[in-house]
């Protein structure tokens, strides 16, 4: 079986990823993780050179390799699923796709507690002020919404319990 886990930044796809592989005995892939390692710098130093665009290639070639797997756990980064084609393959895997679902004003909390988050992570596109981050979270919910078999409110759970909820309803 594949799990791919989708959502906005700061929902805990990596973090919840990592525990509910370890309780699946899957190995545990992040494509965002995938892409540092393969082009040798952080996603926020690759958005810095090359652009979104350029980012949003190479994701795509990650992702479709990713769609490939089984007995996995895949945390996809927050728009990998803009891209229609990305959804279209995530889709056509078979996966199980879990949107982790969280209210904005926690993701926000949750990103400025991060002390990696600004030397790992981009800027938010076309995000400059925190009322626009709601708004993007709020438009790329919809897609999230669209393509995932189970939705699961993390707001208030921490990694493990989230993990366990997850597994459920696998």
């Amino acid at each position: 079986m594949l799990v791919m886990l989708v959502g906005f930044r700061g929902s805990g796809k990596s973090s919840v990823g990592k525990r509910l592989a370890s309780d699946l005995w899957y190995k545990f892939a992040d494509t965002d993780q995938i892409i540092a390692q393969n082009q040798g710098v952080s996603i926020a130093q690759f958005f810095t050179k090359f652009g979104e665009e350029a980012f949003r290639e190479v994701e795509s070639n990650v992702v479709k390799e990713c769609c490939k797997l089984t007995d996995h756990v895949v945390a996809l980064g927050g728009g990998a699923v803009l891209r229609e084609d990305n959804r279209g393959a995530i889709i056509a895997s078979g996966a199980k796709i879990v949107y982790l679902k969280c209210d904005p004003v926690v993701l926000g909390k949750r990103i400025e507690a991060d002390p990696n988050s600004a030397e790992t992570r981009p800027a938010l596109a076309g995000a400059a002020t925190p009322e626009d981050a709601k708004r993007m979270a709020e438009e790329r919910e919809a897609i999230y919404r669209k393509i995932a078999t189970f939705e699961l409110d993390v707001t208030a759970l921490g990694i493990e319990e989230s993990a366990k909820y997850v597994a459920r309803m696998l």
